[in-house]
Parts: C-alpha cells; sequence; structure tokens
C-alpha cells in the first residue's frame, strides 16, 4: 500500500473508532482514551510478549486505570447490529442466556437484558466488573481471559465483542476451547475485533493480536466452529474505512459436520 493510502486509512480508522467503536476501543491507530484525542502520530506496536502474565496484568491495570473515562467514552456506542447479528443466529427457545465476554462497564448486559433475555457478565478489569454489577443489577464474573473457568454447555451465546483481540495468538486455541466448551451444543459465538495483517504486540500499555480473515476463521475451524457469516463495520464504507471484522460462529450440534459454508 503506497504511503499517502496508509496514512488515509490510519485517519479513517482514528475517525471511525471515535464515532463509531465497538466498545473496546483497537489499539490502532493511536489514542489516548484519557482525553479522547486522537494523536497524530503513526503507532509503533513493540515486539510479542513471552510473559503471560505481564500481558494480562498490564493490560488489565491499563482498563483499571481508566475505567470511569472508558466508560463515558463507549456508553452511547451503537453495537445494535452485532447484537442482532448473535440473536438472529441463536435457534433455542428464548429467553436466551448470554454470556458478554469482555462486558466493561455493563452497556451490553443492559441491552440483552432489556430484550428479556439473562445476561452474564465476564471481565478480568476488577473496575469494569463492579461498574457492571452495580449498572446492570446482572451477574458477572471477573475472570482473566487467560485463565478461565467456564461452566460446560451454559449458555445459548457468547457475545465476544471487541476483546478476544487481546488474547495472545499462541493462546487463542486454548481461549477458544473454552468458549467452545461453555456453549451448549448449537450455541452460537459472536466476536468482533479490530483487523489487521496478523501483527500483534504492545501498543501504549495494551496487548493486541490482529488477524485477517483467514487466519481468524482457520483458528475458528481449528477449535470446532461452523462459520455463519462474517461482515466488516461500520456498514455503508468502502473497505479501507472498515477497521472491525466482524463473524458469527456456531457450536455444532450432535448432528451437525464440520462443513463449512461458503458465502
Amino acid at each position: 500500500m503506497a504511503s499517502a493510502a496508509k496514512a488515509g486509512f490510519a485517519s479513517a480508522v482514528g475517525h471511525l473508532i471515535l464515532n463509531y467503536g465497538n466498545g473496546r476501543k483497537p489499539l490502532i491507530p493511536r489514542w489516548n482514551p484519557t482525553i479522547g484525542q486522537q494523536s497524530t502520530q503513526h503507532p509503533q506496536m513493540t515486539r510479542p510478549s513471552n510473559d503471560l502474565q505481564q500481558i494480562s496484568a498490564l493490560t488489565l491495570e491499563h482498563y483499571n486505570q481508566r475505567a470511569e473515562d472508558f466508560r463515558n467514552g463507549t456508553s452511547s456506542h451503537d453495537v445494535s447490529q452485532n447484537i442482532a447479528a448473535l440473536l438472529d443466529h441463536i435457534e433455542a427457545q428464548p429467553p436466551f442466556t448470554i454470556l458478554d465476554f469482555g462486558c466493561g462497564p455493563g452497556r451490553d448486559l443492559r441491552t440483552f437484558t432489556t430484550l428479556g433475555h439473562v445476561a452474564i457478565g465476564l471481565d478480568g478489569a476488577a473496575r469494569f466488573a463492579e461498574m457492571a454489577r452495580t449498572d446492570t443489577g446482572c451477574e458477572v464474573w471477573q475472570q482473566d481471559f487467560l485463565d478461565l473457568d467456564l461452566p460446560d454447555g451454559r449458555f445459548d451465546g457468547v457475545f465476544a465483542n471487541a476483546s478476544l483481540f487481546h488474547v495472545p495468538s499462541r493462546e487463542l486455541p486454548r481461549v477458544l476451547q473454552h468458549i467452545h466448551a461453555t456453549l451448549k451444543p448449537g450455541g452460537v459465538l459472536f466476536s468482533s475485533n479490530p483487523r489487521g495483517r496478523n501483527e500483534e504486540g504492545w501498543n501504549h500499555g495494551r496487548y493486541g493480536a490482529y488477524h485477517d480473515l483467514e487466519a481468524w476463521r482457520a483458528r475458528m475451524v481449528e477449535a470446532g466452529f461452523l462459520e455463519l457469516g462474517h461482515y466488516y463495520r461500520p456498514a455503508g464504507l468502502p473497505r479501507e474505512q472498515q477497521p472491525w471484522l466482524a463473524s458469527v460462529w456456531r457450536r455444532p450440534a450432535l448432528q451437525e459436520t464440520g462443513r463449512i459454508p461458503h458465502e
């Protein structure tokens, strides 16, 4: 990509994060969540870390220190397209039992509850878990993504909105196995992440891994999921102005095979 095009893409992504973000802001381009301003400098992502404890501790501390600013900055973000993508693919009888994986301060927990479903939140950041419990009245589990303890076959759907990109790529298969197991047979996983070229590393205190569609698809299929569909966000814009990759997946029911549908 030419340098001018890259600069244009970075500028567009920054604008989209501010106005259309999925909730947990992506780490590209450089962003100051405390004062809500985008830097004109290009992001400099450092090399991947081999210390999983450090990855969790520093990323969670970043969110804990900025929890109030994060809540104020994301409370009005419209993710109705993503919520509908999950709910429309669940084949069970409502109300559904939903795990909001990476629930943050609880914005989407409130939406699921308002729609009549039973929503449980999960977040590794202590401040987010506290906020979500207080603001929604929902049950919220404080669990590190890299140290999950989930019940088997509990959920009709898992809503992983702007959360799984914080999982280091080498740990992703294990985390996806936990999510697969906590879904009921036939249950649905929705995932939305900032897309990239399969790079990962540190950026301003948070760890992120940025997959393209083919790499993400390979990870999901390896974990035993069936693809139901994918799309890019925000809707209605040129692809270069759509930094988010959203996808919907099913844990096969007992009679289903591993066939992947073609679009």
